[in-house]
């Protein structure tokens, strides 16, 4: 589990499974910050993992503060499934 921070706003939600450097993650959460005060563009606050990883997130077997952080531009995410919430 880490923490991904994308810069910009690649279009996807919570349970949304990316693609970064290989690696194929799940979305578990998403903060969207920089609406009306912040940097020039979204940034997207992300607890990811493997889907192995799921039941220790819902749990919160982990301290958000010590998970690795990865920076990332929305060019670098590859989007397998977006996960609209809204259409489910």
């Amino acid at each position: 589990m880490k923490r991904l921070i994308v810069m910009g706003d690649p279009g996807i939600r919570k349970n949304a499974v990316v693609e970064v450097d290989g690696e194929e993650l799940t979305v578990f959460q998403i903060n969207r910050n920089g609406e009306w005060h912040g940097p020039d563009r979204i940034q997207l606050w992300c607890v990811v993992g493997d889907e192995t990883e799921r039941e220790d997130y819902a749990h919160q077997r982990y301290v958000p503060h010590w998970l690795d952080v990865e920076i990332v531009d929305e060019s670098e995410v590859t989007i397998v499934d977006p996960h609209d919430e809204l259409a489910v």
